[in-house]
């Protein structure tokens, strides 16, 4: 898959995912065979530009490329100017989030709340893509509401802005991640635009993945929650989609290797005490299917020094090896 002049070596997308998509997240999942991973959303307002918080979210030190900068808003003013000044950083790739449902976002009238308002996404689209040189993505959800999917609508007026590749995850707005994702309308979009389109939501194995592709011709798989405390999902994908094989989880022992590197990644971005904090949940996402993994992240929940975080995690798997 090409994204402008950009070649992918599969089509494979780590969806982006506030708190979690971040620099060691995103190398875990490249690692394990994902084309591309997009950063955690930035806000365009200036004012944020400069936090502690921007700054770490667009951290892409020693990552593969292309990098990909996912930007937030409803002003396409102040959007151009983050497009602008995130391409001046070093992004090849800016994405445009029109997709996330948490209400603190959407009371802004960003993330998917723009799809209420298809003059002002056309507005959006065509300011950011004049903005930069580097190509413009968009990432979606079906539409405002079930009764309201207006995708096929915003598809059009992307691609007539220029945008190069359009996501869309499987839900509305107002469905959030509950029930079950759709994918008829990532059909429909596919066949009224001549863009690459990835379809997003609820795919958990290759298995999924197959099925999704050959229910909507869309052009790749874009991968969010699955892959929380299992960066290797991308491998089983891409080995299910070449060979129509499923490869086994992950065994105690990569689970380990893996989950250390993670927290080492996340020690070294935060610093340890803001690191401990974060890598709390990713502990617990990679032992919950294993016994004894909730009284891990119950245990590590307590636990304040990236030393005995550590020594926690390599007791646990030294216990479950045993």
């Amino acid at each position: 898959m090409k994204i402008g002049a950009h070649a992918l070596r599969n089509a494979l997308f780590v969806a982006p995912m506030a708190g979690i998509t971040d620099r060691p997240f995103r190398r875990l999942a490249r690692r394990f065979g994902a084309a591309l991973a997009v950063s955690e959303m930035v806000s365009s307002r200036p004012a944020l530009r400069d936090s502690r918080k921007s700054r770490l979210r667009v951290d892409h030190a020693g990552e593969e490329r292309p990098v990909s900068v996912q930007i937030a808003g409803s002003e396409p003013g102040e959007l151009a100017e983050a497009a602008r000044h995130n391409a001046a950083l070093g992004a090849d790739l800016i994405d445009i989030n029109m997709g996330c449902p948490a209400k603190k976002v959407c009371n802004r009238q960003a993330g998917s709340a723009l799809l209420e308002d298809e003059r002002l996404v056309g507005r959006i689209l065509e300011a950011v893509v004049a903005a930069v040189d580097v190509p413009v993505t968009l990432k979606i959800r079906t539409g405002p509401r079930p009764q309201a999917r207006n995708a096929v609508r915003v598809a059009r007026i992307a691609e007539s802005a220029g945008v190069r590749m359009l996501a869309i995850h499987g839900r509305t707005r107002a469905c959030m991640f509950g029930g079950l994702a759709e994918y008829e309308t990532i059909a429909e979009v596919k066949a009224n635009v001549h863009i690459p389109v990835i379809a997003n939501g609820d795919i958990q194995s290759g298995a999924d993945a197959k099925r999704v592709l050959d229910l909507t011709n869309a052009d790749g798989v874009m991968i969010g929650r699955a892959a929380q405390g299992r960066p290797w999902l991308f491998r089983q994908i891409a080995h299910y989609l070449a060979t129509g094989e499923e490869l086994p989880e992950a065994d105690g022992a990569e689970r380990q290797r893996v989950l250390l590197e993670h927290l080492e990644g996340l020690y070294s971005l935060y610093g340890h005490e803001q690191g401990v904090r974060i890598a709390r949940k990713h502990i617990g996402w990679s032992v919950r299917a294993l016994p004894g993994g909730e009284a891990l992240r119950s245990a590590v929940n307590r636990i304040d020094a990236a030393e005995a975080q550590r020594a926690a995690v390599n007791d646990y798997f030294g216990r479950l090896a045993a």
